[in-house]
């Protein structure tokens, strides 16, 4: 079964932070160029926090929220979840769900390695059932039936 550290290098992809003076619109600028739903932040070389599209939605709500002055270090989640390198499809799938959270930080040695999101360990999930069905199919073909000789009963 696959772990996090196998969908991190399957997923190929470098962490994007950005310092926590970084205006909100410019965050949201790199999260469209990028293709993803979450930023992380970091002050000199730590992670202090992450901003996602569900940020975005309470943000808005706020008077006075202005995208084009707002600091995203104003508005971050500044407790990082993370799971261990080690973690499972499953483990992380109970997370996501009981957590109800939608990133997830990948952890291995004490250092961040990575970052995963639902949707990575959704696909992930597929290619394996996927990889499973293909097995199955290999071991099971009608050829294997047809060579068998079936006799009519008289009856």
């Amino acid at each position: 079964m696959k772990t996090a550290e196998d969908i991190l290098k399957e997923k190929d992809g470098d962490m994007i932070c950005v310092p926590p003076d970084t205006t909100i619109h410019d965050v949201l600028q790199s999260m469209l160029e990028h293709k993803i739903g979450a930023m992380l932040v970091k002050d000199d070389d730590k992670l202090v926090g992450i901003w996602t599209e569900r940020d975005l939605m309470k943000n808005v709500s706020v008077k006075g929220f202005d995208v084009c002055t707002a600091r995203i270090g104003d508005y971050m989640t500044k407790e990082l979840r993370s799971a261990p390198h080690t973690a499972t499809i499953f483990n992380l799938k109970d997370q996501f769900l009981g957590r109800r959270l939608r990133h997830l930080l990948i952890e291995k040695g004490g250092e961040f390695i990575g970052m995963v999101s639902a949707g990575d360990v959704m696909k992930a999930t597929l290619d394996e059932k996927s990889q499973e069905l293909e097995n199955l199919d290999a071991i099971v073909k009608w050829d294997y039936y047809e060579d068998w000789k079936w006799k009519k009963s008289k009856g």
